[in-house]
């Protein structure tokens, strides 16, 4: 069992930033993939953002690219999403996963772990 706990989300105006966090608990060991995704209302979860335990390596959504930056801090057992230049498209609840797999990273059925959710609201 993987344990995620979310915080850093709010209420941000048009053009400014906000950071994510992600503190990993429990069977860490056994993770690949940690992942950002996001849910507007009415609509399907959303790949966001996902970076490789180990290695590092970082995949992004395109209308995020640019402006979101995916990082970890492996001693915390923790990973961020530093979102800048947020647009009120942006405005969604966030929830972070974890995945054993080494594929299929921008499918949330992937994930096997997901966090409770934080709401960042972008303001116009």
């Amino acid at each position: 069992q993987v344990q995620l706990v979310e915080s850093g989300g709010g209420l941000v105006q048009t053009g400014g930033s906000l950071r994510l966090s992600c503190a990993a608990s429990g069977r860490t060991d056994s993770t690949y993939l940690m992942g950002w995704f996001r849910q507007a209302p009415g609509k399907e979860r959303q790949f966001v953002a996902v970076i490789n335990w180990s290695g590092g390596s970082t995949q992004y959504t395109d209308s995020v690219q640019g402006r979101f930056i995916i990082s970890k801090d492996n001693a915390k057992n923790t990973v961020y999403l530093q979102m800048n230049s947020l647009k009120p498209e942006d405005t969604a609840v966030y929830y972070c996963a974890a995945s054993p797999r080494r594929a299929l990273f921008a499918i949330p059925g992937a994930y096997d772990y997901w966090g409770q959710g934080t709401q960042v609201t972008v303001s116009s």
